[in-house]
Formats: C-alpha cells, sequence, structure tokens
C-alpha cells in the first residue's frame, strides 16, 4: 500500500520484535506491510465479504478517498476476510480503523493463539490493535473484520498487518488432463486433475468464461443439441490464474432439450381459466382460437398448503353459466391435441400456495397430479408457485446445491413426473421476476445476500430441471423496477423491460452478484417472454408496438433501445400473455399481434 504509516504504527512494529533496539536498518527492511488495499482504495481488491455484506463506500471514510462498509444481517455477520502469506515463528501487528456498533478486528490460523479485538460502541473513527506470533510451520494467517448478526452497517479502514513478509505466493501452472465426460443434449461434465497451489479454477468455453470452482470437475449446462463446443481450465491462487489448459472438443447429444417434441419454432402460450370465474369471462375450450399452441388449465390447486395434494375441477355452474361438460371439455381437448396443440395442467397461480416440505407432500404431489394428468388426458404440468410456496433457507448459499425442503423435494415431484411420463412430457415454469431476476439484483442480507428469502428462489428449480425443461415464461408484469445486467433499473410497460429480463436468462448472470455463483443461460428455444394480455390482466401491460420492438431486438437486433443485448436470439420461442379469456376480453389484440409478427 502507498499510504504512509503513522509514527506510532512503526513504533508497536518494531517493539513487537524486540524493543527499540530492533530499530535498525535490517529491521526495518525486514518487516513490512503485508495487507493488500488495506484502505480500500482500489474497491474490495484482495478482500472477500461473507454473503455480498461488503461495499466501498466514498463517507464516511478515516484517510484516502474510500472505505469498507459491511452490513450485517439475522444470519450473517458480515466478515470481511484477507488470507496473507507470513514467516513461521515471526510477530505481527494487526490493527485497523472502525466505525459502529459491535465490529471486531482478528486473525486466524496464526498456528498458535488466534487473536481478536473489538468495540461495543465506536461512533466515530476508533482504533483497534492486536498482535500474534505464528507457529513454526504457519505461512499463511487470514485477518478479517466483522459486525454482529441483525445490528446496523459498519465501517472499516486503513487495515494493516504488519510484520516480516513470508514467501510469495507463485500462481499455480495451467491444468493438464483435461477430459470430457459423456455429453447429454444440453450438458458436458468436465474434470481434471488438481494443480498444486490452486484454490480454485476457472472453466472456459470458447475463451469465455464459464464458470468457477474449487473443486476439479464442472458441467456446463443450458447447451445446444447437436453442437460441438471446445472447453478450457486454468487454475487460480491469491498470486493470480494460470494460463488455460490445452483445449478439449466435445458434442452434444441430439434430443429434445427438454422434452415436449411438437412444438412449433414460434409458440404462442396462454392460460385458460377452466376452474375459476372473474371479470374477463368463461372461455370454452372448443372456443380457444387456433393462434394458441400451448393451453394452461388455470389452476390446479392445493388442499391445503402443505398437503401437496392437487385438485381440479371445471368452474361451477353457479359462477361459469357456460361452462361445458365434463365430456365436452375432454373430447375438446383432445381435438386440440390432434390439431398439435399442447394443453397442461398449471398448478399454482397467486391463490394456490404449495409447499411442499415433506416427504409426504412431495408424494402427494405426483400422485394427484398424475391422478389429474390421466384423467384430462394432459401433456404436462406448468408450475406457477407464487407468493410463499418457494424460498430459501439460511444454508442455501449455492443455487446448485439447495438445502430448502420445499425447493428439493419440487425438483424430486418433476423428476419422478418426467419418468413416469417419458421423453414427450411437456414441462413449463412462469415465476415472476421476483424469483427469478432478483436474484442478481439482491445482495446484502439473507440467503445468497437476498433481501428476501423468496428472491431467486426458483432459481435452483430452474437450474436442476433445465435438462427437462420445455419452457420457461418468466411474468413480465405485476413487479417494480428490476435492474438489468447493465446494471440499470428498468421498469415494466415498455420494451426495454422485455429485452433486459429476457437477455438476462439468455445471457446468464451472477447470483447475488457474486461471480463464482452464475447462473447460465437458457437455450432460447426454453424461453418465452410473459405478458399480461390487457390492462386488466395485470400491471406491466404492454402495448403491441413495444412487444414487437422487445422481439425485434431480441431476434434480429433492431429497434434495440436503452438496453444493448449479449447476442441475437432468432430462435427464441415466443410469447406467453396471462391470459386467453383476457385476451378475448381485449378483441383478441395479443394473439392476433403474435400472429402478424415478422418472425423471419
Amino acid at each position: 500500500m502507498d499510504r504512509t504509516r503513522p509514527l506510532t504504527l512503526l513504533l508497536s512494529g518494531a517493539l513487537a520484535v524486540g524493543g527499540l533496539a530492533a530499530l535498525t536498518p535490517a529491521a526495518q527492511a525486514a518487516d513490512s506491510e503485508l495487507a493488500r488495499n488495506g484502505g480500500f482504495e482500489a474497491g474490495l481488491d484482495g478482500w472477500s465479504c461473507t454473503a455480498g455484506s461488503g461495499a466501498v463506500v466514498t463517507s464516511p471514510v478515516r484517510s484516502g478517498t474510500k472505505a469498507l462498509q459491511a452490513t450485517p444481517a439475522g444470519s450473517d455477520n458480515a466478515r470481511c476476510s484477507q488470507t496473507i502469506t507470513v514467516k513461521p515463528g515471526s510477530t505481527y501487528t494487526l490493527s485497523g480503523w472502525v466505525r459502529g456498533s459491535y465490529v471486531y478486528l482478528g486473525a486466524t490460523g496464526t498456528g498458535t493463539t488466534d487473536v481478536s479485538t473489538w468495540t461495543q460502541s465506536a461512533p466515530d473513527w476508533q482504533k483497534l490493535s492486536t498482535s500474534f506470533t505464528t507457529g513454526a510451520s504457519t505461512t499463511s494467517v487470514t485477518v478479517y473484520t466483522h459486525g454482529w448478526y441483525g445490528t446496523p452497517a459498519y465501517q472499516a479502514d486503513d487495515l494493516s498487518l504488519y510484520g516480516p513478509g513470508g514467501d510469495p505466493v507463485q500462481a499455480p501452472a495451467a491444468p493438464t488432463g483435461l477430459t470430457a465426460g459423456t455429453p447429454t443434449s444440453t450438458s458436458v461434465p468436465l474434470s481434471w486433475p488438481a494443480v498444486a497451489g490452486a484454490t480454485s479454477y476457472k472453466v472456459y468455453k470458447a475463451g469465455a468464461l464459464l464458470g468457477t470452482t474449487t473443486g476439479t470437475s464442472y458441467t456446463a449446462t443450458g447447451l445446444t443439441p447437436s453442437t460441438a463446443y471446445s472447453f478450457q481450465v486454468s487454475a487460480a491462487n491469491s498470486a493470480g490464474e494460470s494460463a488455460k489448459s490445452a483445449a478439449v472438443t466435445a458434442t452434444t447429444t441430439s434430443g429434445g432439450g427438454g422434452g415436449g417434441g411438437g412444438l412449433p419454432a414460434r409458440a404462442l402460450v396462454g392460460y385458460l381459466h377452466a376452474s375459476f370465474a372473474n371479470g374477463s369471462g368463461y372461455t370454452r375450450m372448443a372456443d380457444v382460437p387456433d393462434s394458441w399452441d400451448v393451453i394452461n388449465l388455470a389452476f390446479g390447486e392445493p388442499t391445503s398448503v402443505t398437503s401437496g395434494d392437487i385438485r381440479f375441477r371445471l368452474c361451477p355452474v353457479a359462477e361459469c353459466p357456460n361452462v361445458e361438460s365434463e365430456a365436452d371439455f375432454k373430447a375438446a381437448i383432445k381435438a386440440k391435441q390432434a390439431a398439435g396443440k399442447k394443453v397442461l395442467i398449471s398448478i399454482g397461480g397467486q391463490n394456490g400456495q404449495v409447499q411442499l416440505a415433506t416427504t409426504a407432500a412431495r408424494d402427494a404431489f405426483v400422485s394427484s397430479v398424475s391422478k389429474i394428468i390421466d384423467t384430462y388426458g394432459l401433456d404436462g404440468l406448468d408450475i406457477d408457485f407464487e407468493g410463499h410456496s418457494l424460498s430459501l433457507q439460511t444454508g442455501d448459499t449455492d443455487f446448485r446445491n439447495p438445502t430448502s425442503p420445499v425447493i428439493v423435494h419440487l425438483v424430486q415431484a418433476v423428476r419422478t413426473l418426467k419418468a413416469r411420463y417419458g421423453p414427450e412430457f411437456v414441462l413449463t415454469m412462469a415465476p415472476e421476476t421476483f424469483f427469478v431476476q432478483l436474484g442478481y439484483q439482491f445482495y446484502g442480507s439473507g440467503p445468497w445476500g437476498g433481501q428476501d428469502p423468496r428472491a431467486g428462489a426458483y432459481l435452483p428449480v430452474i437450474h436442476a430441471l433445465r435438462d427437462d425443461l420445455t419452457l420457461l415464461h418468466v411474468q413480465d408484469y405485476n413487479s417494480g423496477p428490476v435492474m438489468g445486467l447493465d446494471n440499470q433499473y428498468h421498469s415494466m410497460g415498455g420494451a426495454d423491460f422485455h429485452i433486459a429480463m429476457t437477455d438476462m436468462l439468455l445471457t446468464g448472470f451472477p447470483v447475488a452478484g457474486d461471480t463464482d455463483r452464475f447462473f447460465p443461460g437458457l437455450r432460447p428455444d426454453q424461453v418465452a417472454i410473459g405478458l399480461p394480455a390487457s390492462t386488466q390482466a395485470g400491471n406491466g401491460h404492454t402495448a403491441p408496438a413495444e412487444v414487437n420492438k422487445a422481439l425485434d431486438c431480441l431476434t434480429k437486433k433492431q429497434n434495440c433501445g436503452t438496453y444493448q443485448t449479449h447476442g441475437t436470439w432468432s430462435s427464441l420461442r415466443g410469447l406467453m400473455t396471462w391470459s386467453i379469456n383476457w385476451d378475448r376480453f381485449n378483441h383478441w389484440e395479443f394473439s392476433r399481434n403474435f400472429d402478424a409478427y415478422p418472425w423471419n
């Protein structure tokens, strides 16, 4: 660090290694500042903060222009740390300036006695200092600062570790022996031998960073069937990143890539209010126009939130005087299927919370959903869980390995249904942006750094089922502004919102701001844009001209507004709307616009 050290700190470091006699040219040369970026002038470079809790601020600062500010949560103490190379059997002084309530400074891995010091209350900058001696074989220590669970944000600046420098860490060698396992239609498993001195590995696809892992294996997902891919891997540690390994090439297999064969290249998806009435009026299955390629029956609902038992029945005559008979309804479904349409049962909706918190609930879900599918001869399942149906828990720090039972059991249940009905089983999902894209926007507290345990809670479900997923149509409505990959907030109702939200799904994005937890993008044929069919159907109605602008930008890279996409996706599957009934109420404006759009 270039910052001039205070005389008092120089003296304390000298005294720690043998009193005033230690103030000799040799001792001064041996002892040095070892903490990297202790003043946070280079942002968080060198520091790692739990749960995305740390940020750099320009006020308040103790010196320079920047300082650390970290915000604890109920389950996280906002610990920011750095691992530093040291010499065995040597004495070090750790110090720093802090502000806030219950702020700690300490060191672990000393090889002797780990040390810490703290202040209960520091309304203004207060210095904390402690010292330690390393063990006979200690070559690195971790220094840290943290607050206390659920307390307000704290600040830290001018963090320092002073003493003899250890042997410099060398960047690891490039990995050798990278191999590709047996590909699927959408994934390729990769593995390689461990590299001495490496603490992590970076995986590249065609030269672009795909993800980071601390292990020696990684599965590249979200790939296109029957396509050749080139992969490389590098090794990294605190000294830097190695050169990339020799490339290995693998070709994905052909296949449905999620099943549901028979969908057209451009699909229009709509929800049919089959079990209830509202202001849009009841629409019989036989009266659904041919424009609709996927018809989701709304809704199969639980007998209780936690039972897992799902029931479906046609709208009662008292609510829907023009409802068809059960026999006519089944006959109309068969007629739609004969015309190449897919009819699914949609589970959930705004009022249908489903929490599969137990294995009994999971098994009841499989059994009851299977009964609905078999009774009506349906093509698959749409998951429209909203509210508190899905949420993360404290242990969910990685979307690839969820621990929340309601998430784990849902994935298991869907896989069981898929296995039961085979590769043509159509699986779609209709989460709200809150459950998907806000996994990127929110960080600072809670699971994954999320401000709410439901933020991003669909991500582990989508990722686990991505090879089985036919369509994901996120509801781009009934939400507030959402941050895109351009770090700007986008508001509902215009082309930019749909462009930004869809680009995130196709490009991929870091979860809670952490590039080590990168959510890989989906294939464009797995994605449809979800919109309300009319102003009465939901907040965020988008005029047809704006819908067309979004499609132009995403599929042709034309008519893009302020948001610039990370690619051009000519095979984007299509559009979803809530709902067929509301589109009929609005004189079929939504479906007519879809039919008229020049896709090619």
